[in-house]
């Protein structure tokens, strides 16, 4: 591990560097990139570091608990995962988006301060904006630019409570805020700022809109950050907060429905991804102990398995040129790695035993039924 280093240097470096650099050197920096954020994670002492002074505000860079580290730690991984897929493309603006994205969640997380986490939320919004434009097609022009205006929307909603709350004497720093409480002014507007970015029902449709549109490459890296980083803002804020029980169930539910009548199968994927969101946010709202893990480490396998599912469908792209289910078969006889990555995913996001999501889903459900909620566990079931 490396101390005395701010995790997210490393990415903000890295990206600059894979912009100018090419071919083989290219490709070394943006593996190496990840690998030393997380080293220099592994380092960062429990508790605040990294403190400046910033336009008046006293800005905490890092504020390591077990939440935040756990989700730190999630997002490294994914990086690095999500760079050894990319490794062949030549795009750079793509290569340098993707590692600012990640940084900027591991940033997020890693806030210790309202300022410093409103800072992060918009640069990923920003970054993730240029990954989805990346993509050498004229359709995704208007795609990513719907894409940014629900991100913006997302910030300025975010803006507005941070000042709200600020101005009615609330303060800036995380360690004294606890449970937000609805009631507090400004309060639901940071609210809706989370929700727009985790796909609450009615702002879920940038989601299924975006994530297809991008590259092979850039859907796994989008897959993984956004909805995550709104998963962990509505876990460290809003614990126990009842009425995401309902909208949690609401999100397991509805996307189904569309998923199985879709033909495009990273579609299908982008709807299931809200499914799965659905069941984190429930677990937030119980806030128990047992909800409150089951939410993290779902949020652990899912990116794991998501990122897995995205890159089948991304080979069978690459490969076939299509991923339109009613185009595709037999691919098993000449895919047959694919194919067996695809199951392994398939069946952990199914909930089959022995593989992450029927642990990770099983704490959720069961601590619905634990304290009651009848409804919400039939739900969680179907």
């Amino acid at each position: 591990m490396i101390e005395g280093l701010y995790p997210v240097l490393p990415f903000i470096v890295g990206a600059l560097l894979c912009f100018v650099l090419s071919g083989i050197p290219r490709k070394i920096v943006a593996l190496a990139t990840p690998v030393i954020g997380l080293l220099a994670l592994l380092g960062l002492p429990e508790g605040t570091s990294f403190q400046i002074s910033f336009f008046g505000f006293d800005l905490i860079l890092a504020q390591v608990d077990k939440l935040s580290f756990l989700f730190a730690l999630l997002f490294h991984i994914a990086g690095i995962i999500g760079v050894i897929y990319a490794l062949h493309i030549k795009s750079r603006l793509e290569t340098s988006s993707a590692l600012l994205y990640a940084g900027s969640a591991v940033a997020t997380v890693l806030a210790g301060d309202l300022v410093t986490l409103f800072l992060g939320w918009e640069m990923l919004a920003l970054t993730s904006a240029f990954i989805v434009w990346a993509r050498e097609d004229n359709k995704v022009l208007p795609v990513g630019s719907r894409y940014l205006v629900f991100q913006v929307l997302s910030g300025l909603s975010l803006l507005a409570g941070l000042l709200i709350h600020h101005q009615s004497g609330g303060s800036l720093l995380i360690s004294d805020l606890g449970v937000l409480d609805l009631a507090s002014p400004g309060v639901p507007w940071i609210l809706l700022a989370f929700g727009i970015k985790a796909g609450f029902p009615m702002f879920h449709t940038w989601i299924v809109d975006t994530y297809p549109a991008a590259s092979a490459t850039g859907t796994v890296f989008l897959s993984a950050f956004t909805t995550k980083t709104a998963v962990y803002a509505l876990a460290r804020f809003f614990p126990g907060t009842e009425e995401l029980i309902t909208i949690g169930a609401v999100m397991t539910f509805f996307p189904i429905f569309y998923a199985v009548i879709e033909n495009d199968l990273r579609k299908v994927l982008s709807y299931s991804m809200i499914n799965q969101i659905g069941f984190m946010v429930v677990g937030i709202g119980i806030g128990t102990e047992l909800a409150l893990n089951g939410t993290v480490a779902h949020a652990f396998a899912h990116i794991i398995y998501k990122s897995l599912l995205f890159m089948s469908m991304g080979a069978v792209l690459y490969r076939t040129g299509t991923a339109k289910a009613s185009e595709l078969g037999g691919l098993w006889k000449r895919m047959p790695l694919t194919t067996l990555f695809c199951i392994i995913g398939a069946v952990s996001i199914s909930s089959f035993p022995l593989f992450s999501g029927f642990v990770t889903k099983s704490l959720t459900i069961g601590s619905a039924a634990y304290e009651g909620y009848f409804w919400v566990w039939m739900a969680l079931i179907f």
